[in-house]
């Protein structure tokens, strides 16, 4: 039973996750040989507060 989470900076739409999770459960399932319905999908959105690359906060670029 895969597991995957997928960490994201918010903001995307309702559409972009379900076609997001779709692509990934497709690719998850081919690549291991899993049956689409043991793949479980993990979205985890932090703020852009919450992330920062080289010292400098998402919010404040």
């Amino acid at each position: 039973m895969p597991i995957v989470t997928i960490k994201l900076i918010e903001g995307r739409t309702d559409e972009q996750l379900r076609n997001l999770v779709e692509e990934v459960t497709t690719a998850v399932s081919h690549t291991v040989a899993a049956p689409k319905e043991a793949v479980s999908i993990i979205i985890e959105e932090m703020k852009k507060e919450h992330y920062a690359t080289g010292g400098v906060r998402k919010s404040d670029q």
